[in-house]
């Protein structure tokens, strides 16, 4: 007789690799739009380059990962069953999002649908709420960060360079660029890059009833390397394979970005990134990336920032969390329903 378990095991890697995939489509294309909006670098190079660069933050720093396996929900209600739901529910919301055109969160709307499918099959207790507290306030912090950040950065650098002529100030940030967008990407790779990751050990962790597998997660152990890399590669996949709609959208229609601006931009972002890793704080490089080039086009003046475009952009952040919450509290009930 088949084994069950090992079936949903596979089922479980094969939508965390679709998840990556999905998050290289939409997520992870923020961290090169603003680079080729620019046309610092050609589509090609800024995907290559993000690729490796995602790849290296991946491997480097699993915090957030350890708090999306372990820290969202309690043991008893994460299960082969919640675990596919939530990936049911963001892989259904990413896929339309990006279709659409419009960045959305994968990190907030995965966490959102794990959370309501715990509840769906255990009840509310099932969530870990103040963890969940921890990693909802960064929706708003993490933005008004990047925002922030974008505005000041912007307006300083503007003032150091006043009496540089425009076109060596162009050449300059034009190489700039390019590390800074290697910066989004590896802090992409340690903090959103960590989905897949972590629903990949923790179903492992179901399959083997073996905890410790979330201490050895790592690119060196000899039997977990396989979580890091392939997850990687699901998302470099999605970047390299498409995107292009969000792209358009970050970097050339929400405001007119000079290559001052986008380094400006990815800097901004990158350091909020980083931050909030370093913390094991999940968060998300849409909000942070769009969020910065907003408060870079705010400082030639308000009205350049396009505010319908923005406008767009917020809402569909803002309709992730209950999309996701919904699909995935009425995912979990159904497969309960019917397994």
């Amino acid at each position: 007789m088949p084994d069950a378990n090992l079936f949903l095991l596979v089922l479980i890697i094969i939508l965390a690799i679709g998840f990556g995939f999905t998050n290289g489509l939409n997520d992870a294309a923020n961290a090169i739009a603003t680079a080729i909006g620019t046309r610092a670098l050609s589509p090609r190079a800024a995907v290559i380059l993000a690729s490796i660069f995602n790849f290296a933050g991946a491997a480097t720093g699993l915090e957030v990962a350890r708090t999306i396996g372990r820290g969202i929900l309690i043991p008893e209600a994460v299960t082969y069953l919640t675990v596919i739901a939530a990936l049911a529910s963001v892989i259904a919301w990413t896929a339309f999002a990006t279709y659409r055109g419009l960045p959305v969160s994968l990190t907030h709307g995965f966490l959102v649908a794990l959370a309501a499918s715990g509840a769906a099959a255990v009840g509310g207790e099932a969530v870990i709420w103040n963890v969940m507290t921890r990693v909802m306030s960064a929706v708003v912090s993490a933005p008004l960060l990047g925002f922030a950040g974008g505005f000041a950065l912007m307006v300083a650098l503007y003032w150091v360079f006043r009496r540089v002529a425009p076109d060596k100030i162009q050449r300059l940030f034009s190489k700039l660029q390019v590390p800074a967008a290697a910066f989004v990407a590896y802090a992409h790779g340690k903090n959103d890059g960590q989905m897949p990751i972590g629903v990949i050990t923790m179903a492992l962790v179901i399959y083997y009833g073996d905890a410790n597998l979330w201490e050895r997660l790592s690119v060196t152990d000899p039997q977990m390397w396989w979580v890091i890399a392939i997850s990687a590669l699901s998302i470099s996949s999605g970047m390299g394979l498409g995107g292009w709609r969000v792209i358009k959208t970050v970097g050339m229609r929400v405001t007119k970005l000079r290559p001052i601006g986008g380094f400006t931009a990815q800097a901004s972002a990158a350091a909020v990134i980083e931050g909030a890793s370093q913390l094991g704080i999940p968060v998300s490089t849409t909000h942070c990336v769009s969020s910065a080039v907003m408060g870079v086009g705010a400082t030639t003046r308000f009205s350049a920032v396009r505010w319908g475009i923005a406008g767009n952009i917020v809402a569909a952040w803002i309709l992730t969390f209950p999309i996701c919450g919904a699909l995935g509290y009425f995912f979990s009930w159904l497969l309960h329903v019917i397994v």
